[in-house]
């Protein structure tokens, strides 16, 4: 089999040219499709391999980043902006500080400040940013 890699700023994109479908053509479309995208969590001297549908939110407190799922909270050792760029599709951007799945949105509440505010299903409340509040809109259909 021949391997070919080019480098394209505009895009990424995979062209697997093969007589049959193999096991190797089978791996290659699982990992191009992403099938699913782990990050390393800590907790104090733990190690812990958080499945990326698990998670709620990424948030940033004191500039450390943290995985949020249904009842832990996660150091990583990423920047946000590395790991937004990563995400699947279901994942939004509310602020300077948040990505949420949107899947673990309960509900939004209005604020007196004509604000929105996100409830996940764990409980944990973010504000989106008027920056942003035009694309959360979109995207859930607002």
């Amino acid at each position: 089999m021949k391997f070919t890699f080019f480098a394209d700023d505009k895009r990424e994109e995979v062209i697997v040219y093969s007589k049959e479908e193999t096991q190797i053509v089978n791996r290659i479309r699982e990992i191009a499709e992403g099938c699913t995208l782990n990050l390393i969590g800590y907790i104090e001297n733990e190690k812990v391999i958080l499945d990326i549908d698990s998670v709620y939110c990424f948030i940033v407190e004191n500039s450390k980043v943290y995985a949020l799922t249904h009842d832990k909270r996660y150091k990583l050792r990423s920047r946000l902006y590395q790991i937004e760029e990563t995400l699947p599709e279901y994942f939004l951007k509310l602020n300077q500080s948040c990505v949420a799945n949107i899947n673990f949105i309960d509900r939004f509440s209005a604020t007196i400040s004509t604000s929105l505010i996100v409830r996940f299903k764990n409980g944990y409340e973010e504000y989106i940013s008027r920056r942003q509040l035009k694309t959360v809109k979109e995207r859930m259909g607002l």
